[in-house]
């Protein structure tokens, strides 16, 4: 049986293309499964039907795991026996049948235009470390990048002439995204004038690095924003994700098309750019009740 994982798991490597920290989450929901359906006397997968599928995810719901974590476990159970069947290991796929459970989408916290513009000249550009903060915040907020693309970012996949760079997001998916006038200018600052004092003679692929010429990890950047949000009187939490949810905010709000949201925000699927819609929505209703005679 555990053979069987192991295929499924090298399957979503390979073909799949998902993320280690991905498959490292299916892998560890599978291998719990097996341990249920084992202590129960079950010894080859054609063995395992549906009431063993339901209580497994029942005593989930009991030790009160989330929603959302019980969706993913799902999720790794439809994909397992989906590839079981798919490659002739077994003729019935025992959660054919199941639905996931209702998840309640919560609305992403955003920073306002002026927010942003606060927060953005927080760093002193003035030092080596100071013009690489501004570099930073100026290019995710230009961008919309995750966290994890930012700080792994290389020299080679920004192009400072035509203003774009390309980033590798999930599942190792390449994808081409602007990066505007300002986060253009802050970036090639930082490359020509504080980059070359930070590295001291060092080499290194990263863009963005420490000034032991190292990569800057995704703490150390968390840790630099919430210092930035403190100094411009941010009373809202900041997490890089934030200006993620703010950069893709913004263009809607501004007209921008969802089509082209998705492209730049590397969201395989639209339905997941659609929360951005409900948030353009929501500040418009906060607008219109703030300043409407009316309302």
């Amino acid at each position: 049986m555990e053979r069987h994982l192991d295929l499924y798991l090298d399957y979503l490597t390979v073909e799949r293309g998902l993320a280690a920290n991905t498959r490292a989450s299916y892998s560890s929901d599978l291998v719990k499964f097996l341990q249920h359906v084992e202590d129960r006397g079950i010894q080859d997968w054609s063995q395992v039907r549906f009431p063993e599928v339901m209580t497994f995810l029942s005593k989930a719901q009991e030790q009160g795991l989330a929603p959302r974590s019980r969706a993913r476990l799902l999720a790794a159970l439809r994909g397992f026996f989906r590839f079981m069947v798919s490659d002739s290991h077994l003729a019935v796929d025992p959660t054919a049948n199941l639905s996931s459970p209702r998840l309640r989408r919560h609305l992403p916290d955003v920073l306002s235009v002026e927010e942003v513009e606060r927060l953005l000249v927080q760093a002193n550009p003035d030092t080596p470390l100071g013009q690489r903060d501004g570099a930073m915040l100026e290019l995710l907020y230009a961008t919309g990048l995750r966290v994890s693309e930012l700080v792994t970012l290389t020299l080679g996949r920004v192009n400072l002439q035509v203003g774009f760079l390309v980033a590798i997001g999930k599942g190792s998916r390449e994808r081409i995204v602007p990066m505007g006038e300002a986060a253009t200018d802050a970036v090639r600052g930082y490359v020509t004038e504080s980059r070359p004092r930070l590295l001291r003679g060092r080499m290194s692929e990263v863009l963005f690095v420490t000034n032991r010429g190292k990569a800057m990890t995704r703490q150390g950047f968390w840790k630099l924003l919430k210092k930035y949000g403190l100094q411009a009187n941010l009373r809202k939490k900041i997490t890089p994700h934030t200006l993620r949810h703010s950069f893709a905010t913004h263009l809607l709000e501004r007209g921008a098309d969802l089509r082209s949201v998705q492209m730049m925000l590397g969201h395989a699927d639209i339905s997941t750019t659609q929360i951005y819609t409900h948030v353009a929505r929501e500040r418009l209703k906060q607008v219109h009740q703030k300043f409407h005679p009316r309302a």
